[in-house]
């Protein structure tokens, strides 16, 4: 029998994880919100629930008949979520890059009742599983540099960004502490510092810190790798732009005008391109040697669906994970990190394959 799936969130990311699990006949989708125009706008074949997941009633409601439920809701309604999905036992992905947000979805897998996967998307998510996979291939480890972006291909304006996220998301990893690694001992750095500049394909980028991209990986490797590092790729220019707004104008103590002042001034696109690079280096019979993962992933159309880049890989990330646990490959119950997965069988299932198969647009 299809397993019932309940996606709470009717934004483009909701929207893409729906089209990608409906569109297998292995699930039987249902996608819930409070925004009844939103949820107007789902695929066809899901079923449509409103729902406010901010009333507990409402929540427990719309979880009665669900298996497994996918939380695409800002970071902020995490917690509620997964308490009300650990009440009834019922398995929990989400997508958060709120470390502490995270940290308290992990005190509720304690319970054992459920599987709780959360930061299934991009990064975090996806990095954590392709950066763990390069790393076991050195005897010892000694730098891991993770670097990802979702940019637009043609931008315009002088930021040299399109909205492809979601906003408020966004803002907290532009603002909040970052972990890294460094000389072995875990450190707390600042966000939108690091500036470097590199090129790929003959494109130039810069990238800088940005938080909650490693998800779990700082505990994972903390004694293993002297310096581990994650950064968000964008175009030049950007991050000294984003650190007026920021810095000095002091948006980051005002976050609900800085949302404002991002979606009426920054269009958004489906015409996007996401860069996936980790490098590691560390010893293998006895040499110092080097290692690299890179991957681009472009829009494009998904099961008769054009997708943005974003929308494929975040939903395809979190998919394969409930598509892995489905198949008995993940724990029946308790916490799960990204990087418990191996690279082969993320990439080997359905879901993961759109992490391999993107053309050039």
């Amino acid at each position: 029998m299809p397993t019932a799936v309940l996606v709470l969130g009717a934004g483009n990311i909701g929207y893409a994880i729906a089209h990608l699990l409906s569109a297998t006949g292995d699930y039987d989708v249902t996608v819930g919100d409070r925004d009844e125009a939103m949820l107007a706008s789902m695929p066809e074949g899901v079923k449509r629930h409103t729902v406010d997941v901010q009333d507990e009633e409402s929540l427990r409601h719309a979880l009665a008949h669900a298996e497994v439920v996918i939380d695409a809701c800002p970071y902020f309604l995490g917690v509620p979520i997964a308490r009300a999905a650990a009440a009834r036992g019922v398995h929990y992905f989400n997508l958060t890059e709120d470390v502490a947000t995270a940290r308290e979805i992990r005190h509720l897998a304690e319970a054992g009742r459920a599987v709780f996967v959360p930061q299934c998307g991009l990064a975090p998510g996806f990095i954590s599983i392709a950066s763990f996979a390069l790393c076991a291939k050195f005897e010892t480890l000694h730098r891991v540099r993770m670097r990802v972006g979702a940019l637009p291909l043609f931008p315009v304006d002088a930021l040299k960004y399109n909205l492809t996220w979601s906003t408020v998301g966004l803002i907290n990893e532009y603002c909040n502490p970052c972990q890294s690694i460094h000389e072995g001992e875990l450190r707390e750095v600042l966000p939108l510092e690091g500036l470097e500049q590199f090129s790929l394909d003959g494109i130039e980028y810069e990238a800088f810190n940005t938080s909650g991209g490693l998800g779990t990986l700082c505990e994972s490797l903390l004694g293993k790798v002297e310096h581990l590092s994650y950064k968000t790729i964008r175009y030049p220019g950007h991050c000294e732009l984003m650190r007026f707004l920021c810095n000095d104008l002091r948006l980051s103590k005002r976050r609900e005008l800085f949302r404002d002042v991002l979606e009426n001034a920054v269009p958004v696109t489906t015409q996007d391109v996401v860069l996936v690079s980790v490098s590691a280096s560390g010893t293998r019979s006895g040499r110092l040697v080097q290692e690299t993962y890179s991957q681009k992933v472009y829009h494009g159309e998904v099961n008769g669906k054009h997708l943005a880049a974003i929308q494929i890989t975040t939903a395809a990330a979190v998919c394969a994970m409930v598509d892995l646990h489905r198949e008995g490959k993940l724990p029946k119950t308790g916490f799960v990190r990204q990087e418990d997965v191996s690279l082969e069988a993320f990439i080997a299932n359905r879901f993961g394959r759109h992490y391999t198969s993107s053309k050039a647009a």
